[in-house]
């Protein structure tokens, strides 16, 4: 299927791209990387009278390394960040952006956009979650900075106004002694995980000092499993200890039958996911150096 007509716009600078926004009203949509959009447009899911591009603007594809945080431009690409070795040095990042579909879509997708399309299949969020992130959005008022937690409101839903648009992600490097750890269960590389798991932890000696878990596309939005944090902090890293927080994500799991599994099906992948994530996460909190690849059916 063919998108409905629109106009197109090439935006030469965020001011730009932000007063497009505001003269041609909520009809508009900006287009980044497109992975999440072109397909909308196709299937008619999404029909704007404007789109916006953001692919000409010079500046905004960036990673550095600033005041204690990485600081990702908003137009970045996941194969940047895939390739990155500031990325690497927090690895749930390298993990997230490495397993995102296939090299065709990292070479496109932008951290940005993902963001702020708030897809609940996308990688992002649930990587992000699980560190201190805050998105930074420009709008005609000026700068806003806010935290990922705030960000993301819904399925497909953000703190953006219409006229605002995202600029930078910052993600605070995580303390000494930390560990982390993105993993998916795909049927194939270029579709979206049935579920996925973040772990992000602190690890003194074998007790685990910090941790948050995230889970993926078992719910409208990320999720926090809150829960089964609470079962490792303070803790050993044991199997029992383990096995508990990973049934603990299972119950704060909320999925949703479809073509990728049933509910059942995917609550017990979050299981399976949860011990394998949290098991490379506190390797790599002592020092290991170790892939974490995602699981294909």
């Amino acid at each position: 299927m063919y998108p409905r007509s629109f106009h197109y716009h090439r935006a030469s600078s965020l001011k730009e791209a932000i007063t497009m926004l505001g003269q041609l009203g909520e009809g508009a949509k900006l287009l980044a990387g497109g992975q999440s959009l072109i397909p909308l447009l196709k299937l008619r899911f999404a029909n704007p009278e404007h789109l916006v591009d953001l692919n000409f603007i010079s500046g905004t594809s960036f990673i550095k390394e600033d005041g204690g945080a990485l600081r990702f431009g908003a137009m970045t690409r996941h194969a940047e960040i895939e390739n990155s070795a500031l990325a690497r040095t927090i690895p749930v990042l390298h993990d997230c952006a490495a397993g995102i579909a296939d090299v065709q879509v990292r070479n496109r997708g932008t951290i940005g956009g993902s963001l702020a399309e708030a897809d609940p299949s996308g990688d992002w969020a649930n990587a992000l979650i699980t560190l201190d992130t805050t998105v930074h959005c420009w709008g005609p008022n000026g700068a806003r900075a806010i935290p990922l937690n705030d960000f993301i409101q819904d399925a497909y839903t953000t703190a953006l106004a219409h006229d605002e648009l995202v600029s930078e992600v910052e993600v605070k490097m995580p303390a000494k002694g930390s560990g982390g750890a993105y993993l998916a269960f795909k049927r194939t590389a270029p579709v979206y995980p049935s579920a996925s798991v973040a772990v992000q932890l602190t690890m003194a000696g074998e007790v685990c000092q910090e941790i948050a878990i995230a889970l993926g596309c078992v719910g409208l939005t990320a999720i926090r499993a809150t829960a089964a944090e609470g079962e490792l902090r303070g803790k050993n890293l044991d199997d029992k200890t383990i096995s508990h927080a990973a049934e603990a994500a299972r119950a704060a799991a909320d999925p949703q039958a479809d073509m990728r599994g049933s509910a059942e099906y995917k609550r017990q992948l979050v299981v399976g996911l949860v011990k394998r994530a949290i098991a490379i996460a506190a390797r790599r909190a002592h020092g290991e150096q170790i892939e974490g690849t995602h699981l294909y059916a």
